[in-house]
């Protein structure tokens, strides 16, 4: 009975916060078993790979620009 009871609430916290059905379904599946605080290490871990990811980016533009200086293509 816990689970039908929990589908319910779940149900309710999707129709209070008008989330629709897709997107709780996708939040199941990548969330699914997962407790809070791996969901939180999850979302750091997020964060902190789309800053390298612009850090790396920046670096490559500047590569990219001294590349071209030295080379006199300016």
């Amino acid at each position: 009975m816990a689970a039908s009871r929990e589908k319910s609430d779940v149900g309710e916290v999707i129709r209070r916060l008008s989330v629709n059905k897709i997107i709780s379904y996708r939040w199941r599946q990548v969330y699914g078993g997962m407790k809070v605080e791996q969901t939180k290490r999850l979302k750091d871990l997020e964060k902190e790979n789309a800053r390298l990811k612009r850090l790396l980016a920046d670096a490559e533009l500047v590569k990219a620009t001294l590349k071209e200086t030295t080379e006199g293509n300016w």
